[in-house]
């Protein structure tokens, strides 16, 4: 008998790899008897549900939504009061970038009660997966993270205050804004800058391109890498052991040319 008191639990599903899903995230797939589900890079997740829930698609890609986010919200509403309790499962920490706050403003206007299990991030566990530590004493003492591409299609003005910095800048979102972010950079005189931009992180789908502000875009057609990526700027590129045959590979062909 399904339980009718209606719940909505936020999920962080994490950056792609299923094991690094949180106990308390599996936990709270186990009593779903609805799962609103995103565009997750690995749906075996959803084997933590029972095979009985529910089971809804609502994610976004680019040029492909399969609801607005209005339609979203009412939905996660509807399923928690007909059939009790929702598990709303978004990739990464659904708090970065993930709009969970909307969702979570919006059931508790209906007095619907709410918890939110986090996620690892992408911003961190991505970068982290290649040894590319996006702080480090004497390289790096901080981080922006920023989504390249905002609610009206826009690059972010963040993005050219990252620029100015010192600090690692981790973007995410921004692959269709990368000559406009590169443009950013050249004009703050750092085009030797590294960068590494990782695609499908932590899948078995991964795909890697090391370079510099100015030699990235060439990198990036050489080796058709495409959303959903991460584009990590920063002297902390330099210092991962992991991307080191990555970044050789790169400076070997700078040397030739």
């Amino acid at each position: 008998m399904l339980n009718i008191k209606p719940k909505i639990t936020l999920v962080g599903a994490g950056p792609g790899d299923p094991d690094l899903l949180t106990l308390k995230a599996v936990k709270a797939l186990a009593e779903a008897n609805v799962v609103l589900y995103d565009a997750l890079a690995n749906e075996e997740i959803l084997d933590y549900a029972p095979k009985n829930a529910i089971k809804i698609f609502v994610g976004k890609r680019i040029g492909n939504h399969a609801y607005t986010q209005d339609q979203i919200n009412q939905l996660i509403v509807d399923n928690a009061l007909t059939y009790g309790n929702v598990v709303r499962l978004k990739g990464g920490d659904p708090f970065i970038f993930g709009r969970g706050g909307e969702e979570v403003e919006f059931a508790e206007s209906f007095g619907i009660e709410t918890i939110v299990v986090p996620g690892i991030s992408s911003v961190v566990a991505v970068p982290a997966s290649h040894g590319i530590s996006i702080t480090k004493r004497g390289v790096s003492e901080s981080f922006w993270a920023i989504t390249g591409t905002t609610s009206d299609r826009k690059l972010s003005s963040d993005v050219a205050l990252a620029a100015q910095s010192s600090a690692t800048v981790v973007i995410l979102m921004g692959m269709h804004k990368l000559p406009q972010i590169i443009d950013l950079f050249q004009k703050e005189n750092k085009g030797d800058l590294p960068v590494a931009i990782i695609q499908n992180g932590t899948t078995a789908e991964e795909k890697v391109g090391v370079g510099t502000v100015d030699s990235i875009l060439e990198v990036v057609k050489e080796k058709e890498l495409g959303s959903p990526a991460i584009i990590v700027l920063g002297e902390v590129v330099r210092e991962s052991n992991k991307l080191k045959g990555f970044y050789e590979e790169f400076l070997s062909k700078e040397i030739t040319r």
